[in-house]
């Protein structure tokens, strides 16, 4: 993605059946941002990070599961994945997202 140009993020990954695509929009020392595009009932299983992550839901419907808890996003609806805490993700219906990553320790 070009410094200075406006895009309609959505617009940037394409659904494929049956799979997870994504794309690196950022990626720096200081974090990065990453595009993704789940068809329904894609995951990702319970892992850690050693950041925060900010999902921010673009279009459909995802599950978060935080610490064993969790929590359904809409379009337009956002969660801050903490550093350190189980977490996961399930599509419930195509989805796309921005995945933002904060690589600085949390205190």
């Amino acid at each position: 993605m070009e410094t200075g140009t406006v895009v309609e993020l959505s617009r940037l990954v394409d659904y494929q059946t049956g799979s997870v695509v994504s794309r690196t929009l950022v990626d720096r020392s200081t974090g990065t941002v990453t595009l993704f595009a789940f068809d329904a009932g894609q995951a990702l299983s319970e892992h850690t990070a050693p950041f925060d992550a900010l999902v921010h839901v673009l279009e459909g419907e995802v599950e978060v599961t935080l610490a064993g808890q969790a929590h359904r996003l809409g379009e337009g609806q956002a969660v801050i994945m903490p550093a350190h805490v189980p977490h996961a993700l399930k599509a419930l219906r195509p989805l796309k997202f921005l995945l933002t990553m904060i690589r600085e320790s949390a205190s």
